[in-house]
């Protein structure tokens, strides 16, 4: 019996490079730390509690009469992001089909000029594009709808493109077999298969932007953000407990809204 080997669930090696990793690991951690807090005045962090207090019993209660400006810019966010979803959903699909290897009519040209637009336009967050935009545009609603649209297209494009890869061969065989065009096999054996995924899609994306929509008021790109913005300029701290409230409220029901749509079609 004593000859007998001892099974370990690593090897001392494996044990050794283990060690070695979590050593790393919190090595990187503190030096994230130190760049991260070298500049951090700590006076400022011990008296934010005091701070908070303080903002919070200037902000309650909130200014309700303040509702009825915030009807107009309320309804100019939705539209933002209703608007915005629309236009990058509309450009977002035939990209999708560009970008997918089965579907995409070159591999070589259409698929990596897709494939860039898709990654360039899920790189850039919407709050820099509203930026962007504002520069060239000027402010207003026109801004933040592109800005939205130009974000969603990446979005919408990236899980679309995928759901079109993973497509039942079978179907799309099924339809070529009866002699059908190229256009005919798109619309007759991929568009049905995706169509439940595409909407769940768009309407997932439609309530990301809604929240998206509501701070690119804060670059001038219309919408209650702009509120926000200039209530925060006047210290009116009621009011902006009001929008914040308004926004938050916004979003629960477009939450709502997504989920119960998404579980029709799932």
């Amino acid at each position: 019996m004593s000859g007998q080997m001892i099974w370990h669930h690593r090897s001392p090696r494996a044990r050794l490079a283990l060690w070695a990793g979590w050593l790393a690991l919190v090595a990187l951690f503190v030096w994230c730390w130190e760049v991260m807090t070298q500049r951090t005045i700590w006076a400022f962090v011990w008296d934010a509690p005091r701070a908070a207090s303080d903002i919070a019993s200037r902000a309650w209660p909130p200014r309700w009469s303040y509702m009825e400006q915030l009807w107009l810019p309320l309804w100019d966010t939705l539209n933002i992001a209703t608007l915005g979803t629309l236009i990058g959903t509309i450009l977002a699909v035939p990209l999708a089909f560009l970008a997918a290897s089965n579907t995409t009519p070159s591999k070589m040209i259409a698929r990596p000029i897709a494939l860039f637009v898709i990654v360039a336009s899920r790189s850039i967050n919407s709050v820099i594009w509203a930026l962007l935009l504002v520069s060239i545009l000027g402010p207003g609603l026109l801004a933040g709808i592109i800005a939205i649209a130009f974000r969603s297209i990446g979005f919408i494009g990236k899980l679309l493109y995928e759901a079109i890869e993973e497509t039942d061969e079978k179907q799309v065989e099924a339809v070529t077999a009866t002699g059908a065009t190229p256009a005919q096999i798109l619309h007759y054996g991929i568009w049905p298969q995706v169509l439940p995924g595409f909407i769940g899609i768009s309407v997932f994306r439609w309530d990301i932007n809604i929240r998206e929509s509501t701070i690119l008021g804060l670059v001038g790109a219309g919408g209650i953000g702009m509120n926000l913005q200039s209530s925060l300029n006047m210290l009116a701290w009621p009011q902006v407990l009001l929008i914040v409230i308004v926004i938050l409220a916004t979003v629960i029901v477009s939450e709502g809204i997504s989920s119960r749509v998404r579980k029709a079609l799932i």
